[in-house]
């Protein structure tokens, strides 16, 4: 039996401006499980961003309950790395924030570190590594303290399409190695069949689910591999009808 980590129920958000009050959320139901990997596509100004705020407790929602089991790493759209702290000291951050910076927790961050191609990189700058090492540094960091789930803000959309593609690569391939369940706001519909086992479609704000679905690609998880399968292109007019219908 498949255990959900993370379920929305009858969520609703409302912001409070003195222009009055908008609700950026209504009605907004769905779970994830463990292990899985959910992408989140929708019209633009939706509130993507603010449902994994939501997800990660930064905001309370005005209605609804929200319910997870375990701890969440976030990933940004930028890979936020200190330019001064060297590439080592920068995945330890979250150690030391969390007070967790034992040599056990360091020992463990830089194994993962070097399984994953940057050994060599550990002691260089954020300067001296391209945008997609730099990215892959920055996935290393939010797992360097072992979340249960990851929130993945449009954590390519700063990238060249050349180096995405890549990077969506090696970002697959660390999280499903790992175990970890992925929750991943994209606005690009290319990425999410790529990359998820289930995509979730937005509606206009207020946001609720419209559309969910399974993705049919059996045991192929590899995102290069599965833009070359013919139901590739199926998915993508299927979300693209419903994010512009």
């Amino acid at each position: 039996m498949e255990q959900e980590i993370l379920t929305f129920t009858d969520v609703k958000l409302t912001y409070h401006t003195r222009r009055g009050e908008t609700t950026a959320a209504e009605g907004l139901n769905f779970s994830v499980n463990a292990g899985e990997f959910v992408a989140i596509i929708g019209p633009s100004g939706c509130g993507k961003t603010t449902l994994l705020s939501l997800a990660a407790g930064l905001l309370k929602p005005s209605a609804g309950v929200i319910k997870s089991h375990g701890s969440f790493g976030y990933m940004l759209q930028k890979d936020q790395l200190f330019q001064w702290r060297t590439i080592e000291k920068n995945i330890f951050l979250p150690l030391e924030i969390k007070k967790l910076n034992t040599p056990e927790h360091r020992e463990r961050a830089r194994n993962l570190a070097e399984k994953y191609g940057l050994k060599d990189f550990l002691q260089s700058y954020p300067s001296q590594l391209s945008g997609g090492m730099r990215q892959r540094a920055a996935l290393i960091r939010t797992l360097a303290t072992n979340p249960d789930i990851l929130l993945l803000d449009e954590p390519f959309s700063a990238l060249d399409y050349q180096t995405r593609l890549n990077v969506c690569e090696d970002v697959s391939a660390i999280i499903r190695s790992e175990g970890k369940t992925a929750l991943l706001i994209t606005h690009d519909i290319s990425e999410a069949i790529s990359l998820a086992d289930r995509v979730l479609v937005l509606s206009q704000r207020p946001a609720h689910v419209a559309y969910s679905h399974e993705l049919d690609f059996g045991e192929v998880k590899n995102p290069l591999k599965r833009r070359e399968m013919p139901q590739f292109s199926e998915w993508f007019e299927i979300l693209w009808r419903e994010l512009n219908g």
